[in-house]
């Protein structure tokens, strides 16, 4: 599928969207917060322009998209970075009904928004460890490479953070039966 999307297969590229999207703005909504979907769709935009340069399976370029949007991340917190928003003029393609069914997708998330929650209550480092981990579903070697640090200390942090759910999530149990 990467082939074919590198190739210029729009079909093989949707594909491929719907597949790392959901993941991917999980994390930034994590990491960037209300930017997260203008995050996503400028690392989207930049993996349309490099996809034909890119070499690897799947799980590189789950490393690769990851890197993109962490990047993207920190330069937004950079002094000077924002810049002014650009309309395309594709406005009836904004218009179009969705494929999918929205109320269905709707209540999914609401278990997602409230996991997501309770997530981004963890220190940033133990949080964003949990997203790339649990929620985009990347190895510890993989998540290290990204945030820049040794698996060991990417190991460290998931645990930290999944003891401090368990914590949090049995405290609420508890009050919630009172």
């Amino acid at each position: 599928m990467l082939r074919a999307a590198a190739s210029g297969d729009e079909g093989a590229f949707a594909q491929l969207w719907r597949d790392a999207h959901p993941p991917l703005l999980r994390y930034l909504r994590l990491v960037a917060g209300g930017a997260a979907e203008d995050v996503a769709s400028e690392v989207w935009l930049e993996v349309a322009r490099k996809l034909g340069r890119f070499r690897g399976g799947e799980p590189a370029f789950r490393v690769w998209l990851f890197t993109l949007a962490r990047r993207r991340v920190i330069d937004l917190r950079r002094p000077g970075s924002r810049r002014a928003v650009r309309l395309t003029g594709e406005e009836g393609k904004l218009e179009r009904p969705a494929t999918d069914d929205t109320a269905t997708e709707a209540l999914d998330n609401l278990t997602t928004e409230a996991a997501l929650a309770l997530i981004a209550t963890l220190p940033q480092q133990q949080a964003e460890v949990i997203i790339l981990r649990v929620v985009a579903g990347l190895e510890v070697a993989q998540v290290a490479r990204i945030v820049g640090k040794h698996p060991g200390a990417v190991r460290a942090a998931a645990h930290r953070g999944l003891r401090a759910l368990a914590d949090r999530l049995s405290v609420q149990t508890t009050h919630g039966r009172e």
